[in-house]
């Protein structure tokens, strides 16, 4: 196992993490002025078509985040290096929140556009399930006391969960759904593809920050849990020898 004894925070990492930030809240400011006053709305849907330039990027990246935490999962059981399990941890909790804002955008975009906050379609349905699997996986590292056990059960539940990555993505394509299929450059308009570059980029970016500083604190806990015990201190007698 890596020695998590080393200290855990590394300046090089915070600075990077740091810089990332930056960069992306200013692609993001960038990218929704953008798509709030300078794009087109949309010929259909009008203006509450600009929430795609929020709730995209979030898929992307929800999507991308729990990626990243399946390739950490297959990184720990290979190697069985901590920083991995640190990682993984890390990348979880970004998949789970962007997760979780993708389902409350769909729902402030399916009223105007549905009629309903809510329906069980097979996007929204699948979503929710790919959710619940990760705040499982959550409350799994939560209870799990040993380090060791913590790290191998919810990396095998990581890589059983992720099934339903690619279940979200392509489930516009499987079933009859009323969410519309996955858009390219090719069908959207060019006013319109340049906001939703600049925000995906600059939800990357604040993927990249967040899930790094967030692995450093996992790291952190790691040391102490991993750690050996205090030597004991010798005890100074009380009287003298009999």
């Amino acid at each position: 196992m890596e020695n998590l004894n080393a200290p855990p925070f590394s300046a090089k990492a915070v600075r990077r993490a740091w810089i990332a930030l930056g960069a992306g809240l200013v692609l993001l400011a960038i990218g929704t002025y953008q798509g709030l006053f300078v794009a087109p709305p949309e010929h259909y849907m009008g203006e509450v078509q600009r929430i795609m330039y929020v709730h995209v990027p979030t898929a992307w990246n929800a999507m991308l985040a729990l990626t990243f935490a399946f390739f950490c999962a297959l990184a720990f059981l290979w190697k069985n290096d901590w920083k991995w399990d640190a990682r993984l941890e890390a990348a979880i909790e970004m998949g789970v929140l962007l997760s979780l804002l993708l389902c409350i955008q769909g729902a402030i975009w399916a009223k105007p556009t549905w009629g309903v906050w809510w329906d069980w379609d097979p996007r929204l349905t699948t979503t929710a399930v790919m959710l619940v699997a990760f705040v499982g996986i959550l409350a799994l590292r939560h209870f799990v006391e040993d380090p060791r056990r913590r790290a191998v059960w919810s990396s095998v539940a990581t890589v059983v969960a992720y099934a339903s990555v690619p279940i979200v993505y392509f489930s516009v394509q499987w079933w009859n759904s009323l969410h519309q299929l996955q858009s390219s450059p090719q069908t959207v308009d060019g006013a319109m593809v340049t906001p939703l570059r600049i925000n995906s980029f600059g939800m990357l970016f604040l993927l990249f920050a967040f899930t790094s500083l967030r692995s450093q604190i996992a790291r952190r806990r790691l040391a102490a849990e991993l750690a050996p015990p205090p030597a004991p201190t010798a005890t100074l007698a009380t009287g003298g020898e009999r």
